[in-house]
């Protein structure tokens, strides 16, 4: 489950205001005790017609303890959604990926303030470099420029 403020919810291809997801949510997901890597990205940067920037990376952390986001590595600050003007409906995605152990992850962490390495992120390009295999779960929602919100690609 993703959960923003005031019970805002992504729920499996919903469409989300912006505003509404401008503070980082709180994740949680069925699985079991161990590390997780949990990761949001908008394949659709700039535009879904045009994605020459995708994946937008909006958040990675990693070495997560099971449902327990707060404790983890954040190797890129939570940056909420914001489409440009004209560009449609963009998808957001998170994905949760089990670690087989603690990872010294090679990259270097982004704070919420900055656009540098969150252009044309891979998360297969990750995934595959740090052996996190395939995703144990995952959620979407859809959002589109918001006028006052911010542009992000």
């Amino acid at each position: 489950k993703v959960v923003w403020q005031y019970n805002v919810k992504a729920q499996y291809g919903n469409e989300l205001k912006p505003s509404d997801l401008k503070e980082s949510p709180t994740v949680t997901w069925t699985g079991d005790n161990g590390l997780y890597t949990l990761v949001m990205t908008d394949p659709d940067a700039p535009s879904r017609a045009n994605p020459e920037i995708r994946e937008f990376l909006h958040c990675l952390v990693g070495n997560v303890p099971y449902n327990h986001i707060e404790n983890g590595d954040a190797l890129a600050a939570y940056f909420g959604p914001a489409p440009p003007q004209d560009s449609g409906l963009h998808r957001y995605v998170w994905l949760a990926y089990k670690q087989p152990g603690r990872i010294a992850f090679d990259f270097t962490p982004i704070n919420a303030s900055t656009l540098d390495g969150r252009r044309s992120f891979s998360i297969r390009k990750f995934a595959k470099e740090h052996k996190l295999g395939s995703p144990v779960a995952g959620n979407f929602f859809q959002a589109q420029y918001e006028a006052g919100a911010g542009s992000s690609a």
